[in-house]
């Protein structure tokens, strides 16, 4: 019955004690979550900076109030939880190791041409996206990575929406601008 509910309902019925409600939310966001927090941060620290996050959002049921979508708001602690990692640790955003982001995106072809194939093309995307200004790379990690529209991303990020706007065409444009370069014989 729960995985008909929106996500704003589920946790609505999670601030009133139903965990299974928690349970729906969680299986709904956990691959996209951290899918974007691997692509933000080291390897090393994905996993506490998930758990971190979560924690987050469980701490806070009591007090949560839909202003926005779930979904909005989730990215949001993230975002905030990951800025606040760097400013700890006074380290700046990493790239990524296209081999840990290939076992998570799971390409599962058998055939060793297409893996290899497979796994050429996603190291040249992961390298393109690291590349990316940091703004740029945020606001094409929430579209790609959390499925925030425009204006989502740009309620998440503190931003106008015809910034948000801008950054996502802006990032787009040089991921294929690179891709296609790296095509060229």
């Amino acid at each position: 019955m729960d995985e008909d509910l929106s996500d704003e309902s589920l946790m609505l019925k999670f601030s009133r004690g139903n965990a299974d409600a928690f349970e729906v939310v969680y299986q709904r966001h956990k691959n996209p979550l951290y899918g974007f927090i691997l692509r933000q941060c080291e390897q090393s620290f994905v996993d506490e900076l998930f758990q971190d996050i979560w924690l987050n959002v469980i701490n806070a049921r009591f007090n949560y109030k839909v202003k926005a979508s779930f979904k909005t708001w989730l990215y949001h602690i993230a975002r905030n939880r990951i800025i606040d990692h760097y400013r700890r640790q006074n380290i700046r955003a990493v790239d990524n190791d296209p081999e840990q982001i290939g076992k998570i995106c799971g390409a599962s072809d058998s055939q060793p041409e297409n893996q290899l194939e497979a796994s050429s093309q996603l190291q040249r995307l992961m390298n393109a996206i690291a590349a990316l200004p940091n703004e740029q790379k945020e606001a094409f990690l929430l579209r790609q990575e959390a499925g925030l529209t425009v204006d989502e991303i740009a309620i998440t990020t503190g931003v106008s929406y015809e910034t948000a706007k801008s950054r996502l065409r802006y990032a787009i444009k040089k991921l294929r601008q690179q891709l296609e370069t790296d095509d060229e014989p």
